[in-house]
């Protein structure tokens, strides 16, 4: 079974945040699938369809790790069966880029679900959230809405994201990131 998690914090005061855009993209994928989320035997929430599920945890974004450790032992799964969607502050808004594996990049949700699986050996989509706005403190930065002036382009890349999810699921990432990157 493969998992496509998006990460994002819970709540509506960060519903708009651009922290939550691996949220915005599996919720994109689980409406265009007409699925609906449920409970899960953990911190997180998921919709399924046959060898997928889609996930969002509900833990903070930085105890994310928390989350997809409960859902991976719960279903008796490792972490090639992931890839996870989230947020990077290093990447232009409007680009999205996938990887095989890799380090947390100073991403604390990242950084919790290396911690917690023990590896850094999962596939992953990082989207794009840089603008010419001040980016410093990234923590601040991170959990504010975009101007609306760029909602047609936010708008885009959840499209373009769940196209590339889409054909990752039927191609795997190599060709993926060839096609995507």
């Amino acid at each position: 079974m493969k998992i496509i998690v998006g990460l994002g914090n819970p709540g509506s005061n960060y519903s708009s945040t651009k922290h939550n855009f691996g949220f915005w993209v599996v919720d994109n994928l689980v409406e265009q699938s007409s699925l609906k989320y449920k409970a899960g035997k953990g911190e997180y929430v998921f919709a399924q369809c046959n060898e997928y599920m889609f996930v969002k945890p509900t833990t903070y974004m930085n105890n994310s790790g928390v989350a997809i450790k409960q859902l991976l032992n719960y279903y008796k799964l490792d972490p090639s069966n992931l890839i996870i969607i989230y947020d990077d502050i290093d990447i232009e808004l409007g680009r999205i880029k996938f990887r095989a594996k890799g380090t947390d990049g100073g991403h604390n949700g990242i950084k919790s679900v290396i911690h917690h699986l023990g590896t850094d050996s999962f596939d992953r989509l990082k989207l794009g959230i840089a603008t010419s706005m001040n980016m410093r403190p990234s923590e601040q930065y991170v959990l504010k809405a975009f101007p609306k002036k760029h909602n047609d382009l936010v708008d885009e890349v959840i499209e373009n994201a769940t196209s590339g999810i889409n054909y990752y699921l039927k191609n795997g990432i190599s060709e993926t990131m060839n096609n995507f990157n």
